[in-house]
């Protein structure tokens, strides 16, 4: 267990120190990356609504067809 959490805390200090090195060293200026970072996080939340959405639908299908075998 000790090493798994291990494994985590260097993934996620990892994670860090190249989100800033890429900041750092980012060709565009700063207010141009957060644009660019606050347009494609939107991106996501859009894709995962979407798949939200159409998950839950064919949950709700397959929940419709076993309680019309149970009736």
């Amino acid at each position: 267990m000790k090493g798994i959490f291990s494994f985590m805390k260097g993934l996620i200090w990892g994670g860090v120190a190249g989100a800033a090195a890429a900041l750092l060293f980012a060709p565009a200026s700063g207010e141009e990356t957060q644009m660019r970072l606050r347009q494609r996080a939107e991106n996501m939340r859009e894709e995962v609504n979407q798949a939200a959405a159409a998950r839950r639908a064919e949950l709700e299908q397959q929940l419709a067809m076993l309680r019309s075998k149970e009736s």
